[in-house]
């Protein structure tokens, strides 16, 4: 008798613990289930990193702008058109001057701009740079041109500092991203043959649709026009480069004031640095002059052809040591047209200066 009622009781309870584990899955949702809105825990303030990046978002975004250019035949809001092509633009001035890339509107007919405020803006194009990969374009009419981005330096950048970058990646609109600038005076070579100097890498991410829009300090200036990345597959890869503020600062007025920009320049055809490494020369080997250029006038030498002797080597511009081609554009950039530079030059294992002028060979139509 004992036993058997102890394996009734038993069985209860087991059958009693299983109810209970079966049912409590429903009685937790019955009794803990939230049906009302969920009362709101208080964040606090934001970190003063995060205030002074809102802060820089706030302030700047309303001055950049999608750029949109359409080719002949083609729907300039038809994005998925393969004769439109987009990209980003800043506010410049009051007179609604956008700096954007010469890529971004390179080849087209038609410009639309679309403002902050999502007001779409036909524009004109004002000037051109392909050797800076830069443009201008200038609103039509606009009620209210956002104040312009306020201006900084890149001549006093350090690797290291933060780094923002504002644009419109894959058509999406008032992006923010952040790095730090990961390199200077990195070389970049644009669809002309020119190479800039001194661009800055970050890796603050840069994708396409990007192209155009401002890199900006932490005091929310613009130092920087974002314009390549690479990448293998196309997108950020965290390797994207800016045209340095200090030439679009130099380049743009020109743009503004004259629609295009002086190509300084002698009158040489330089050999590459691969050529100049395999013949051990430390310098800029001139391979030939052009003909009726101030490189001809002033006697500089080019390789002797039937004996294969060389020729000058360029060693230093304005008593500057120069070492590859873009070192001697980049100091004939400075210099302008209209001046004089002095070319140091090894001539037969001799020293020797020889004072050029420059001039502008984007528009002397030199031939070879």
């Amino acid at each position: 008798m004992g036993d058997g009622r102890f394996y009734r009781y038993a069985i209860i309870a087991a059958l009693a613990l299983l109810g209970a584990s079966v049912a409590q899955p429903y009685v937790t949702r019955l009794l803990l289930s939230e049906t009302a809105p969920r009362a709101v825990t208080p964040r606090g303030d934001l970190s003063d990193a995060e205030q002074s990046i809102t802060a820089l978002f706030e302030r700047v975004s309303p001055s950049v702008v999608q750029v949109v250019g359409r080719q002949g035949g083609r729907n300039v809001f038809d994005e998925d058109s393969a004769g439109v092509q987009s990209g980003t633009g800043f506010v410049w001035d009051g007179a609604g001057n956008i700096v954007t890339n010469n890529h971004v509107v390179s080849g087209t007919t038609d410009v639309v701009v679309r403002l902050a405020s999502g007001e779409a803006v036909a524009a004109d194009i004002v000037g051109t740079a392909p050797n800076y990969d830069l443009a201008v374009v200038r609103l039509r009419n606009s009620q209210a041109v956002p104040k312009p981005v306020a201006v900084g330096s890149s001549a006093d950048l350090k690797v290291g500092q933060f780094a923002f970058a504002i644009g419109n990646p894959f058509g999406l609109d008032q992006s923010l991203t952040f790095g730090v600038i990961s390199a200077l005076h990195r070389r970049l070579p644009t669809s002309s043959g020119h190479q800039i100097s001194n661009v800055i890498q970050t890796d603050a991410a840069v994708n396409p649709g990007n192209s155009g829009g401002p890199l900006l300090d932490s005091g929310g200036r613009v130092v920087g026009v974002n314009t390549a990345i690479i990448s293998p597959s196309g997108s950020n890869a965290g390797v994207g480069f800016a045209i340095p503020i200090d030439i679009v600062n130099r380049v743009v007025p020109q743009l503004i004031r004259d629609g295009h920009v002086p190509t300084p320049g002698i009158g040489i055809v330089a050999a590459s640095e691969q050529d100049a490494t395999r013949l051990g020369v430390d310098g800029i080997p001139i391979l030939r002059t052009l003909p009726n250029t101030p490189a001809a006038r002033a006697g500089l030498r080019g390789v002797d052809m039937r004996t294969s002797t060389l020729g000058d080597v360029i060693v230093s511009v304005n008593d500057k040591p120069v070492h590859r081609l873009s070192d001697l554009t980049n100091e004939l950039d400075e210099v302008g047209v209209g001046h004089d530079v002095k070319l140091g030059i090894v001539r037969n294992d001799r020293s020797e200066t020889i004072n050029v002028a420059v001039v502008d060979i984007g528009q002397s139509r030199l031939e070879p």
